[in-house]
């Protein structure tokens, strides 16, 4: 008996030293499974092989087994979907006692990689380096820093920025600007020299702009990103084909003003996405719970204008609950290719690794997840995520 039980001390000691470990990437293979890639096309039945955290090879399935690739590496996905890992470009996140179990969740939803919506620069990255040193597990973490508009000049706002870039952040966080009746010539001013310092510095410049006078004074000044799209009037198509040509990039945001059930409680009573009731309670003071209206219309407006349109949640509470309701909100305006668009290239171009993420191709980053359903069929099957694989590594398996 004390052998055995000795084996057993030994056998728990091993695995806990082999977690403290470096996770490194390894080759893989993930077979018999419908991959999602490029432009919505379907590949119903292939092989993915990912080598050093990247994509090798996407092809339909052969007869042999991938080349150098071990038994023990390789996932049959039985018939599930292979899709890239969501992307969430604006969420609110920081460092606090309970990241560990929030990251988690984070993962089983779906998400390998966020941009922090806002909230101290310190914080985030914090956060982001529990990630990366495996004291805790969750997606890629893109920090962002705050500027306030009205409490700074052009010169102390420029000097923000090069803060941030010392500090190795690339992105503001939502630099919000007056919606009604539209921003003051002094945020103007300044947010002029946070978008001149941003280029000079390579600091990403997001603007909160909840009208679209704001909106409008945004891209005239010259940024880049817009976290979220008009709540409080409807875009024109002639504002929306400016924004188009000027190449600034806007996420949607699109279930903000929608009613959330079931998420804070199971009573069937429609609630803001704070928690509070709805529409009374819904920040900014709109009548009647119009944000529902606005943003899911100048979502079509300014998609249809031909701007890089992407997603997020800007939410704080449950992960896949942000999800299903962003996604249902989605699915009043667009179809599933659509879908996969904005939330897969379009997405990964807003926080500028386009190159790196958003598609199933050879080259980009194995951030892959394996659906028990087929996407395009609806979004639904979106919440379906059994495998999580983040930079080559399973980080969530719940088959």
């Amino acid at each position: 008996m004390k052998r055995h039980a000795l084996l057993r001390l030994a056998t728990a000691l091993a695995f806990l030293l082999i977690g403290a470990l470096p996770l490194h990437a390894q080759s893989m293979a993930i077979t018999n499974v419908r991959i999602i890639g490029p432009n919505a096309t379907v590949i119903e039945r292939g092989t993915i092989v990912i080598r050093d955290g990247k994509i090798a090879s996407v092809e339909p399935i052969g007869t042999s087994k991938p080349g150098g690739i071990a038994d023990s590496a390789i996932i049959d996905a039985k018939g599930m979907t292979a899709m890239p890992g969501f992307i969430d470009a604006h969420r609110h996140i920081n460092t606090g006692p309970n990241e560990k179990a929030q990251m988690q969740a984070q993962l089983e939803a779906g998400y390998t990689t966020i941009l922090s919506g806002g909230g101290p620069a310190d914080g985030n990255i914090t956060l982001r380096n529990n990630i990366e040193s495996r004291r805790i597990n969750g997606p890629r973490i893109i920090p962002s820093g705050q500027v306030r508009l009205n409490q700074h000049t052009p010169e102390s706002a420029r000097e923000e920025i090069r803060k941030m870039a010392a500090m190795g952040v690339k992105f503001t966080g939502e630099i919000a600007l007056t919606p009604v009746p539209g921003p003051t010539e002094q945020e103007v001013q300044v947010l002029r020299a946070v978008v001149d310092e941003g280029k000079k510095a390579g600091v990403m410049v997001q603007v909160h702009a909840v009208s679209t006078p704001a909106m409008m004074a945004a891209v005239s000044a010259g940024v880049p990103l817009l976290v979220h799209l008009p709540n409080k009037d409807f875009t024109s198509v002639e504002d929306a084909k400016k924004i188009a040509a000027s190449g600034t990039k806007i996420l949607a945001t699109i279930g903000f003003g929608a009613p959330v059930f079931g998420v804070f409680a199971n009573d069937n009573k429609p609630r803001f996405r704070d928690g509070k009731d709805w529409p009374q309670s819904i920040v900014g003071g709109v009548r009647l719970g119009e944000e529902a209206g606005y943003m899911p219309v100048n979502a079509r407006t300014v998609w249809d204008a031909g701007a890089i349109l992407g997603y997020c949640t800007d939410t704080t509470y449950d992960p896949l609950a942000g999800l299903e309701h962003e996604l249902k909100s989605f699915n009043m305006m667009f179809s599933m290719k659509d879908m996969i668009q904005i939330m897969g290239p379009n997405t990964a171009s807003y926080i500028q690794m386009g190159d790196q993420l958003g598609t199933i191709e050879v080259g980009k980053i194995a951030d892959i997840i394996l659906l028990d359903g087929d996407p395009l069929e609806g979004y639904w099957n979106w919440l379906k995520t059994k495998v999580t694989i983040k930079g080559g590594v399973v980080v969530v398996d719940k088959r």
